[in-house]
């Protein structure tokens, strides 16, 4: 509050080390209606009574100074001044010759140590701050600016692509697979019959073998052995050509010869999937019929059939590790108990699925990407209904996986792009794409989720950011705090249109832009179409709206 000034007027000072107030009060009258209003701002906590007699006053004042750099509270320092009173004393006052004010002044000075409120070894001192609301009148605006800010910096500084892995093959990559045991280890196959292993932290080739006459399309790491404190480094490759070869990472071929396969399993047709169990050392195959398979005989455990075509992939449940299931081309996908081997349920798609991942922290539920370009995720326990389906693709889904979290999902597609979708959401939060990338047929999260890894048609590798506009470096305390700070603002704001606009503005290709126009006017039309015929139906018989997760399924058998 401005000070009050007058001819005559008393004259208070309050100082401390860091700052000093003055203020003047022009009457005892106004004194009163003031209070302790003049000096709150400069002197929190402050109190002034004040009384006044023909001139005369008694002033008691209980101030509370904070000192930033001092760390105690005291006041410094008090002086009161009156001139003289234009009016004549009384002959009997006990104050006939005084001229100036009696001041009184209580203090009751607070301390305390450091070492009570600073983290520890910290001294740095730290700002009293108040946080009451009335006195942020605009915080909501100074945040909302923020995340605005954090937003905007968020997609200029986002560079997903991080290089090419090695030189890639000669042939389209149509199999890759990661070590569980390892953060960089990954391998891949081609359509020449050739596996590669792959450092991924130094982007460089560390094994190439000449493994099958045709198309791989399936590798798989062994994970551990029956003792589970031994780990098992070998890895299962599959062919059209009826072999699953079981091979040594670590061997190295001689000079001038070639790496040999450590066993060699044959099936009665070509093989398109393979997957390992997770903690016994035998293996599924897919091909006209699921057989399991132990590494130490050459002949199948069991063989799984439910009246299907030839099936396209197998995979073992990693939570559950005695189900485990397929997906075949006649759009079937199918639920086998390896406890009793008989299979378990079967679900029928309106169109068949390419690939399959169950979730690694929720023992029943997948994820399956499907030829009418979405994915699906389902909870075997309820196949009626899948529990979301992820959409934005123009053409067909071609593989699918669950980050180590089970909270993201990542897709590869026919259209030339990647997608990465948070598990509980029906549009994907990024999209890669290169010029040069073509049909992308693998892709997978690193084992720490803070990349991924996919395999195309043009025969290369690429490495990629989970997360585009973040960097693989080790943050300061600070650096934490600001990301960790942005991203609580990201998330309070993010409803807000300008922020929406911005985090779901994408760069796209040209094709898949366009593609996706002609491919939402064809469902609007769809839509509009079901509309019609229900408006015109005779009155109940109306065709009941399916809702978008039911669709897909035709029929459940169990």
């Amino acid at each position: 509050m401005a000070p009050i000034s007058g001819q005559g007027a008393p004259r208070f000072v309050v100082g401390a080390t860091n700052f000093r107030t003055c203020f003047t009060l022009a009457s005892m009258e106004q004194w009163k209606h003031l209070g302790s209003y003049p000096y709150q701002d400069a002197c929190p906590g402050a109190t002034l009574n004040s009384q006044g007699l023909d001139g005369h006053m008694t002033v008691e004042i209980l101030a509370l100074i904070f000192l930033q750099h001092a760390n105690t509270i005291h006041v410094i320092s008090f002086e009161a001044s009156q001139e003289a009173s234009p009016q004549r004393p009384s002959p009997t006052s006990p104050h006939t010759h005084s001229t100036t004010a009696e001041a009184m002044v209580r203090i009751k000075p607070l301390s305390r140590s450091q070492a009570s409120y600073l983290p520890q070894g910290n001294t740095a001192p730290r700002a009293p701050r108040n946080l009451d609301p009335a006195l942020h009148p605009f915080e909501k605006a100074r945040e909302y600016t923020r995340a605005l800010n954090a937003t905007k910096l968020e997609r200029m500084f986002a560079q997903p692509f991080v290089g090419q892995i090695g030189d890639g093959h000669v042939d389209g990559v149509y199999s890759l697979v990661k070590d569980p045991t390892s953060l960089t280890r990954f391998a891949s196959g081609s359509g020449d019959g050739e596996i590669k292993l792959w450092d991924v932290s130094e982007r460089k080739e560390v094994l190439s073998v000449k493994a099958h006459d045709g198309l791989i399309n399936g590798l798989t790491f062994t994970a551990v052995t029956g003792n589970t404190a031994v780990r098992d480094l070998r890895l299962l490759s599959c062919s059209r050509d009826r072999c699953v070869k079981l091979w040594d990472p670590s061997q190295q071929a001689p000079p001038g010869g070639v790496v040999s396969p450590i066993e060699t399993y044959l099936g009665p047709g070509a093989f398109n999937s393979i997957s390992y169990h997770r903690t016994q050392p035998t293996f599924a195959t897919a091909s006209d019929t699921v057989q399991v398979w132990d590494t130490s005989r050459t002949t199948p455990l069991t063989t799984m059939s439910f009246g299907t075509d030839t099936i396209n992939v197998v995979r073992f449940n990693q939570i559950e590790t005695s189900l485990l299931a397929s997906a075949g081309q006649d759009r079937t996908l199918i639920f086998y108990d390896l406890r009793t081997n008989l299979p378990t349920a079967k679900l029928v798609t309106r169109l068949k699925m390419n690939a399959l991942c169950w979730n690694p922290m929720e023992a029943f539920n997948f994820v399956a990407g499907s030829e009418d370009h979405n994915a699906y995720v389902f909870d075997m326990r309820k196949l009626e209904r899948a529990l979301n389906v992820l959409k934005d693709h123009v053409a067909a889904v071609m593989d699918v996986d669950y980050s180590p979290t089970g909270e993201e999902i990542v897709t590869a597609s026919y259209d030339r792009t990647i997608r990465i979708f948070k598990a509980r959401e029906g549009h994907s939060r990024d999209i890669y794409h290169t010029s040069r990338m073509q049909r992308v047929f693998q892709t997978k999260f690193t084992t720490d989720t803070q990349f991924l890894v996919s395999g195309s048609d043009d025969g290369n590798l690429r490495l990629w950011r989970s997360k585009a506009s973040e960097r693989s470096r080790i943050l300061s305390a600070k650096e934490r705090e600001k990301r960790e700070y942005d991203n609580a603002l990201k998330e309070r704001y993010g409803h807000m249109p300008e922020l929406r606009r911005i985090s779901r503005h994408k760069h796209v290709p040209k094709v898949v832009k366009k593609a996706g126009a002609i491919k939402k006017v064809e469902l609007g039309a769809i839509k509009t179409r079901e509309e019609n015929r229900r408006k015109h139906s005779a009155k109940g018989k109306e065709e009941r709206r399916v809702p978008e997760r039911e669709k897909l399924v035709l029929a459940v058998e169990t």
